[in-house]
């Protein structure tokens, strides 16, 4: 529920005070977005599975946002950098969506 309430609580403050994001971090926060979402899922998904664990969601969370901004870096450094975050893009949301499949087989039984 505090997870919940800080969520809401964050929302709340970015409407409130639009902030800017710098433009160097512009291509990897959309990004950086997607990867936390797969970990929100793959966690959902585990908690409804039974076994959820705080640090490997923690861990999961993180090293998937570092990760997917590292891959994006390292394709604006080759001059691939589109190219690259479609392939983040891609490969995350297939996990999310595979993610969602298994949240809607345990909530629908189906």
């Amino acid at each position: 529920m505090v997870a919940v309430f800080g969520l809401f609580f964050g929302v709340l403050l970015g409407i409130a005070f639009q902030p800017d994001v710098p433009l160097w971090m512009q291509p990897y926060l959309p990004i950086a977005v997607v990867a936390a979402l797969d970990a929100v899922f793959g966690a959902l998904r585990a908690l409804l599975d039974g076994i959820f664990d705080d640090r490997v969601f923690l861990v999961s969370f993180v090293s998937n946002v570092v990760v997917a901004a590292f891959i994006v870096f390292l394709g604006d450094q080759l001059g691939v950098g589109a190219q690259m975050s479609t392939g983040v893009v891609v490969v995350l949301a297939a996990r999310i969506f595979a993610n969602l499949a298994g949240i809607r087989r345990h909530l629908l039984k189906a």
